[in-house]
């Protein structure tokens, strides 16, 4: 079983670019209900996951109100990531996929020039292991 057969396609993920702005950020996680969300970089290479929890620390360790104004400026390149969703290469093997899910929601997958292909979400992984549990149970 190799990534290919949990891989959720680019075209199909949302992500930002770490040109967009906080706002526009919180506005795309808002819209699609996201609580993290994969960060490219203008050449399409993956960068980081953003999380809420990266934006309310900016906003946060400001150490004053922060206004609309300064969401609608401040680049998501300014944010400090609190964590980093390391990626995998689509040639990553069952192993290594689980390994990582246990650690995050979803896995961001690169090609072999460190292009972000797509995504692995857990819960892919979750009901193909139940599926191989339940044959085994029968």
């Amino acid at each position: 079983m190799n990534v290919a057969f949990f891989l959720i396609p680019k075209k199909e993920v949302a992500f930002v670019k770490g040109t967009y702005t906080m706002r526009q950020a919180m506005e795309k996680m808002k819209y699609h209900r996201y609580t993290s969300i994969p960060i490219l970089n203008e050449k399409g290479h993956y960068i980081g996951t953003l999380r809420e929890g990266d934006l309310l620390w900016r906003m946060f360790d400001s150490n004053q109100l922060i206004s609309i104004n300064d969401i609608e400026h401040t680049l998501l390149a300014d944010i400090d990531l609190q964590s980093h969703n390391v990626p995998i290469p689509i040639h990553a093997e069952m192993e290594d996929i689980i390994s990582r899910a246990t650690e995050q929601n979803f896995i961001p997958v690169v090609d072999d020039g460190g292009y972000f292909i797509g995504i692995i979400r857990r819960r892919e992984i979750i009901d193909y292991l139940a599926g191989q549990y339940l044959k085994t149970q029968k």
